[in-house]
C-alpha cells in the first residue's frame, strides 16, 4: 500500500475582514449548533471555503485552496471554550475554540495576516 502526502502548496483568501472578538464568537452560535473558532499564534479565526466546483476540485488536487472569507481578531492566549452570554438564546453560550497551532497551512497564514492585514 502507497500513502502518499500532498500538503496545500497555495492558500488563495479573497476577503479578510477583522471584527471583534465578540461579534466573531457571535457569529459561530446558529440554530443548528455552534460551530468551532480557530486559534493560532494569538490569532482567533474563522474561515468559510469556496462551493466545490468542477474548478475548486481541480485547483485543490493541484494543491491550491481557496478561503472565501475569513474573520479574526485578536487574542493573545488560548482557551480552549470561550463563554459568552446569548441576548438571543438568553442563555449562557459557549464556543469551542481548536488550537490548530501544529498546523503548518495555519502557522504560514496567520504569519502572513500579521504582516499584511491592515491594522483596525
Amino acid at each position: 500500500m502507497k500513502i502518499t502526502f500532498s500538503p496545500a502548496e497555495e492558500l488563495v483568501v479573497h476577503e479578510i475582514l477583522e471584527v471583534s472578538k465578540e461579534d466573531l464568537i457571535r457569529e459561530r452560535v446558529t440554530p443548528q449548533g455552534n460551530m468551532p473558532l480557530y486559534w493560532c499564534d494569538g490569532i482567533l479565526f474563522s474561515f468559510s471555503s469556496l462551493p466545490m466546483t468542477d474548478d475548486v476540485i481541480k485547483d485543490y488536487l493541484k494543491g491550491k485552496l481557496h478561503w472565501l472569507e475569513v474573520h479574526f481578531a485578536r487574542m493573545p492566549k488560548y482557551v480552549d471554550v470561550i463563554s459568552f452570554e446569548s441576548e438571543e438564546y438568553k442563555a449562557t453560550m459557549g464556543v469551542r475554540v481548536i488550537d490548530t497551532s501544529p498546523s503548518l497551512l495555519h502557522r504560514e497564514f496567520i504569519k502572513w495576516l500579521k504582516t499584511t492585514a491592515p491594522k483596525r
